[in-house]
């Protein structure tokens, strides 16, 4: 599944222009990331300088995903039952419609192409992705595979 950038810009750029964070804030995130790695939205939401939802927004608004908090959102038991709970621990997600052979997921990091082709591999079909919070799919997580 190839994902098409809408904004060509980095994450960290977009929300300093936007006015989320500094730019200094950006450049001690930058700095942290440098030292310990991991994503620079983790380390800005680690860092208090930003929320997760800025971050799953802005992630929308730079690759034409679209935003779901999951909170108030009911899915389907059936559904759950396509993904092992192991894959969506392992890969933040979780599965939320299905309409015919497409398969429609929520996960954090919608740029995990291993976890898309993983999912299309596993169940044999074409995913659509949705950006949620990681906190969102987490309890979303914790919900259904009880």
């Amino acid at each position: 599944m190839a994902n098409k950038k809408v904004i060509n810009k980095k994450l960290g750029e977009l929300l300093v222009e936007t006015g989320i964070i500094t730019q200094e804030q950006l450049e001690h995130a930058l700095e942290l990331q440098q030292d310990k790695g991991g994503l620079i939205g983790e380390v800005l939401v680690q860092l208090k300088f930003t929320t997760e939802e800025d971050i799953a927004k802005m992630l929308t608004a730079q690759y034409g995903f679209a935003y779901l908090p999951l909170a108030n959102y009911e899915i389907d038991h059936e559904l759950i039952k396509l993904v092992p709970e192991r894959v969506a621990k392992q890969y933040c997600l979780i599965p939320i419609d299905q309409i015919a052979s497409t398969l429609t997921i929520a996960m954090s990091n919608p740029l995990n192409n291993q976890a898309i082709e993983d999912i299309e591999t596993l169940l044999h079909c074409s995913v659509q992705v949705f950006v949620s919070t990681s906190t969102d799919v987490r309890q979303a997580i914790e919900k259904y595979y009880k």
